[in-house]
């Protein structure tokens, strides 16, 4: 009964940065401090300490209240004892995870870290949050986790109730930029969803992608990449789930992306009308300005890319772009001249001795293969203006961006 009431006193003040550490490490989700001493640690799984940190959710409407739930959740996930971290991925605990992400009277924060918390279940050794993580990659670098397919089950119960809220028609906000203005912005919680469905499609479940399918969840994905041209936080999860959907073996989720998906047909009708001028998106024009070009052109160039390169070795990919006249003359005359273009190494400039010998130098392979974290790059942004690093200059600027936070 102590060590419940001590729990619950902790959990109470999570808000606290210092004392979420202290939780953390008391839990046993610390795994430098505690893996040899389990025994120990049979109390802390007599409790109903993950009751108690999943209800703040509900309990509190406070941001960093949610933010510290989710990181010490997420590194229970990680590093957690065996009973913890079987509780935490039982479908029971998921769905009351998804009962308060989806209540629509909570802030959107709580959806944010929820799925925060399920995209780690998923994928333990993805960076989710950048506070406290940043400051301990270590922790990432455990072995490979098989993700239990009651754990995804459990988050495919509420799929098409999350998948509802990508759907922008309905909103009436606007946030003005550069170019124009959004109308609707897409939001953190949006951004989040599409990462869980990113990270949801590289498990490898096979019910999950009929679900996605059945939902019609990548093509409506695949709108928001081109309803929002100059997200580049969207655009780099969209590729990664175009990716995962040409390099699975299930045949009717490559089906679905080519046919009912249209993605070349969309690749192309992008390509021809390059500029900004549908006044009827979400993105909407500056009036009175000429048209600015979209800011996917580069993402869409990897994935024609990707395409050509997949269809070499799938004759579904294969058959399907040859049997297009239109994207033959496009790869012919537009394609294949912007990748040489765009080719580094046949520039008549920098470092020439690069130019005849890469093999000196895998920097540059190194940055090509890189997967940059741009989830945890967003939250680390915001955590920057949100604790005062920039000048006073930027004071109202960083003060708005954080009023926006839930647009």
């Amino acid at each position: 009964m102590a060590h419940q009431e001590i729990m619950a006193r902790l959990v109470d003040l999570i808000g606290i940065t210092s004392i979420m550490e202290v939780l953390i490490r008391l839990i046993g989700a610390d795994e430098h401090m505690y893996t040899n001493f389990t025994e120990s640690m049979q109390w802390i799984e007599d409790t109903n300490v993950l009751e108690m940190i999943v209800d703040k959710f509900s309990s509190s409407d406070s941001p960093e209240v949610h933010a510290n739930a989710a990181e010490t959740l997420c590194s229970i996930t990680r590093s957690a004892p065996p009973a913890l971290a079987a509780k935490i991925s039982s479908p029971n605990f998921i769905g009351r995870l998804f009962r308060h992400a989806l209540e629509n009277s909570r802030p959107k924060s709580v959806l944010v870290n929820s799925l925060s918390i399920c995209i780690s279940l998923l994928d333990p050794k993805r960076l989710t949050l950048g506070t406290y993580y940043m400051f301990n990659r270590q922790l990432t670098h455990g072995s490979t986790v098989t993700v239990n397919p009651e754990t995804v089950e459990g988050m495919l119960g509420r799929l098409g109730d999350l998948l509802k809220l990508l759907d922008v028609s309905s909103e009436e906000s606007s946030l003005l930029t550069t170019y124009g203005k959004l109308q609707p912005p897409l939001g953190k919680h949006r951004l989040k969803i599409v990462e869980f469905i990113s990270v949801l499609l590289t498990v490898g479940s096979e019910a999950a992608e009929k679900e996605l399918i059945r939902h019609g969840a990548v093509r409506r994905i695949l709108d928001l990449f081109f309803e929002y041209p100059y997200n580049n936080f969207l655009h780099h999860h969209v590729e990664n789930i175009i990716l995962s959907c040409l390099e699975c073996k299930n045949a009717p989720l490559i089906e679905h992306l080519l046919h009912e998906c249209n993605l070349v047909g969309k690749i192309l009708e992008a390509e021809k009308n390059f500029t900004l001028k549908d006044s009827n998106k979400p993105t909407v024009p500056a009036e009175g300005r000429l048209p600015p070009r979209i800011g996917n052109i580069g993402h869409l160039t990897r994935i024609s890319n990707k395409l050509i390169q997949l269809g070499n070795n799938n004759s579904e990919i294969h058959a399907y772009l040859q049997e297009n006249s239109e994207w033959n003359d496009w790869q012919i005359n537009v394609l294949s001249k912007r990748n040489t273009l765009e080719n580094i190494y046949q520039w008549a400039c920098g470092r020439p001795t690069a130019l005849h010998d890469r093999g000196r130098d895998s920097d540059d392979d190194d940055y090509q293969n890189r997967d940059y974290d741009v989830a945890a790059l967003a939250n680390n942004l915001s955590q920057a203006f949100r604790y005062g690093i920039y000048s006073n200059d930027d004071v109202d600027e960083a003060q708005g961006s954080l009023e926006r936070d839930d647009e």
